[in-house]
């Protein structure tokens, strides 16, 4: 039972202590701008990493993740071709569906254009509407269908096509 009783109070003294270092800690609090600056330059360095030297300077947490997840065999890249033969490399997850990716797209394109200042606001229901993906000739038109159902594998590509009008 003594033991019992020392055990605790040893917990009881370490929790104590890291109260108190996280009361000291918050005494000491940075302005937010210095903890941008303290952030940014965190990442600087983290970007050095050869693992993760072909991210752009303003990286995303979700776009390390996304690197460090197709590191590990994780996800795997979709080499998607628009209409104007631009191919933007987007990572999505192995067992990703035609909707994750549809999203990653979205996700690239808003990236790509915030870094660029470019269009604010793209109409993603219209882009749906009017164009649509597809892979070796099949149309990827089952938003649930996994990519691997379709037969899509790491580095594979996948188009862009318009969609015809129906009179």
């Amino acid at each position: 039972m003594d033991g019992d009783i020392k055990i605790k109070s040893e917990y009881d003294n370490y929790r104590d202590m890291q109260s108190n270092e996280f009361e000291q800690d918050a005494e000491e609090e940075l302005p937010h701008a210095e903890v941008v600056d303290v952030f940014q330059e965190g990442l600087a360095m983290m970007v050095q990493d050869p693992l993760l030297c072909d991210l752009p300077i303003q990286v995303t947490l979700e776009e390390i993740n996304s690197q460090i997840a197709l590191e590990f065999g994780q996800a795997m890249t979709v080499n998607v071709c628009k209409a104007d033969k631009d191919i933007m490399p987007i990572v999505v997850v192995q067992n990703a569906t035609v909707l994750d990716l549809k999203r990653a797209i979205q996700r690239y394109i808003q990236l790509k254009h915030q870094r660029e200042g470019g269009i604010q606001h793209v109409s993603w229901k219209y882009v749906w509407r009017t164009y649509y993906l597809a892979f070796a000739g099949e149309k990827l038109d089952r938003d649930e269908k996994s990519l691997r159902e379709y037969g899509i594998k790491n580095r594979d590509e996948v188009c862009f096509v318009k969609r015809l009008r129906n009179k």
